[in-house]
């Protein structure tokens, strides 16, 4: 069908999404063929392997086509949808991506079918624009654009993936579940069900409005064992007789291969395995570790909640100033390595990363300029940034940026640990479980709240004395929290 006249057709491709990623996984559209978008209008939700982003296109006008179904991934500069605009806010404009994928600056102008003219770096558009309603073609008033009619231009079949076919806007909605969407948004969920080949369409929903959350799909998967029929699982194509008759003639699997599963490492699990690899093929690390009596600090940290109403100091934020301490004596492990120069980056800010295990994986948020915070300040942040982990909500920049890492790894009930450094940082510190142990203390033996702390330090920025300096001081602070006071 040919396009209404003057409206002119823009293509919007997948942007950079920054810090080095080149691919995405379409987790959730946001709008559909003959949706009205307005400039900067959230249009698409995307996993990256660090994060969740909801994708704004800069330009309003009406959705001609979108490119990818949810779950596929796409790399950087592919096409995510079109949309038709007025012709003159098109005339003599580039396209909204360039070959390479990186958004191109357009003319500036806030009615629909204009651009923002905002260049997408990280999180998409840097103009902020509050999410808008979404406004169905069939219900505009007279005075508004009038919609075409859906329809994808033509992209070379070896640049884009096929538009998927979407009912346009009007359609009467489909009903029930096997036609309809399906009421998951954790994409941790959808990726189980998927290398499950489980059909997340027949599954009935425990969450709120029939959201189904992983215990539902690990539910389903148990089902057919035990004889149940929650789930269905998609057959495959039938063989032809042919077919069948060759099979039955070929050897069968050995039962390790046929019992065998394979996990695709992308996404965060793809993005850790890289990380960690570049860390010891280039790192040459070292770990020392020592034993300290936890029981001051555990009392310093019990006489600090006992007082006033605010939120509770956690062990974690008092290892965190007790880092910060650290650093400011032993800078060394503050520092990166700058393998082309040869030269040893020392850096005067502390951005202080930390672990944390989260659905998606292990991840590692930071505390930017931790070296000015307070236990307090510290302890805010830490669980700010936790709980956006757990809700992958937190951005590229909250996971980037790191000068040195805090792992707790006691929390898992385990005593030591030889971390891999948090590349292309210089140390990490690890911290054990805080157990009641025997312990000679003042001469006399008794039970104490003993920790076991390690760190695993890049022997180019220094040597064992420096590292076992600092494990030291870190160990006297834990024993000694008063020392802390020294560093005020």
């Amino acid at each position: 069908m040919a396009q209404a006249s003057g409206m002119a057709s823009l293509e919007f491709r997948l942007p950079d999404l920054g810090e080095g990623l080149t691919e995405a996984e379409i987790v959730r559209w946001l709008v559909r063929v003959g949706d009205v978008v307005a400039v900067d209008q959230p249009v698409v939700e995307v996993e990256t392997a660090k994060a969740m982003v909801e994708v704004p296109c800069p330009y309003g006008g009406v959705v001609t086509a979108r490119f990818g179904e949810e779950g596929t991934e796409l790399p950087v500069g592919s096409p995510l949808l079109t949309v038709a605009v007025g012709a003159d806010a098109s005339d003599g404009a580039p396209a909204v991506n360039g070959s390479d994928g990186a958004p191109a600056a357009n003319g500036s102008g806030a009615a629909s079918g204009s651009g923002s003219g905002n260049v997408l770096v990280g999180y998409g558009t840097t103009a902020p624009a509050a999410r808008r309603r979404r406004v169905r073609a069939g219900a505009r008033g007279a005075g508004e654009a009038q919609p075409v009619a859906p329809q994808a231009p033509a992209v070379p079949a070896a640049a884009a993936p096929s538009a998927v076919p979407v009912a346009p806007a009007g359609a009467p909605a489909p009903t029930g579940r096997g036609g309809g969407p399906v009421p998951v948004i954790s994409p941790l969920v959808r990726r189980l069900a998927r290398e499950n080949g489980l059909d997340l369409r027949q599954l009935s929903g425990s969450g709120p409005d029939g959201l189904i959350l992983r215990g539902d799909v690990e539910q389903a998967l148990r089902a057919p064992a035990a004889g149940g029929t929650t789930a269905a699982v998609r057959p495959g194509p039938a063989a032809p007789a042919t077919a069948s008759a060759a099979a039955a003639a070929a050897p069968a699997p050995s039962p390790s291969a046929a019992s065998a599963v394979r996990v695709p490492l992308k996404g965060v699990r793809g993005a850790v395995a890289d990380k960690l690899s570049r860390s010891r093929r280039e790192i040459p690390d070292a770990t020392c570790w020592v034993d300290a009596d936890a029981t001051e600090l555990m009392a310093a940290r019990a006489a600090m909640n006992s007082v006033g109403n605010g939120p509770k100091v956690s062990v974690l934020a008092l290892l965190a100033r007790v880092c910060t301490a650290a650093l400011a004596r032993f800078p060394e492990l503050n520092s990166t390595v700058d393998t082309e120069a040869r030269e040893i980056v020392r850096l005067s800010e502390v951005h202080l990363g930390f672990a944390a295990q989260t659905e998606r994986g292990l991840v590692v948020p930071v505390v930017r300029d931790a070296h000015t915070r307070s236990v307090e300040s510290l302890g805010e942040e830490l669980v700010r940034l936790t709980d956006a982990a757990r809700e992958g909500r937190l951005t590229p920049a909250q996971l980037t940026g790191g000068t040195f890492t805090l792992n707790n790894y006691g929390v898992f009930g385990v005593d030591g640990s030889t971390p891999i450094i948090n590349h292309p940082e210089a140390a990490m510190l690890g911290v054990g479980r805080i157990v009641p142990k025997p312990w000679v203390h003042e001469g006399q033996l008794a039970v104490r709240q003993v920790v076991q702390l390690s760190l695993t330090f890049d022997h180019r920025v220094c040597d064992g004395g420096t590292a076992g300096g600092f494990l030291r001081y870190v160990a006297d602070c834990v024993e000694h929290p008063a020392l802390l006071l020294r560093t005020l």
